[in-house]
């Protein structure tokens, strides 16, 4: 599984969630992983799912893409509750 973390510029705020991500995939037994990008980048990239602010998922979202809203983004606790009811509560 294939996630992006994105943000504005694709540079702390991102990578930072990218590496609590893929800590709180491995906690929740979930393969896959998740690299960090900017905002436009983004739009163009394809992946299972997109996690970030609030704000930044508004503006990535389009119908088709899956997106994690996350208003902590260095709070474990949140961002595996994110997980688990975007990707374990639906498959």
């Amino acid at each position: 599984m294939k996630l992006l973390a994105v943000c504005g510029n694709g540079l702390g705020t991102s990578f930072m969630l990218s590496l609590n991500v893929n800590k709180a995939m491995k906690e929740l037994g979930i393969d896959g992983d998740c690299k960090n990008m900017d905002l436009a980048s983004a739009k163009t990239e394809s992946a299972d799912y997109y996690i970030g602010s609030p704000e930044i998922m508004e503006q990535l979202e389009d119908g088709r893409k899956k997106v994690i809203p996350v208003v902590n983004m260095v709070s474990l606790n949140e961002i595996k509750e994110q997980l688990r009811k975007h990707i374990l509560e639906v498959e």
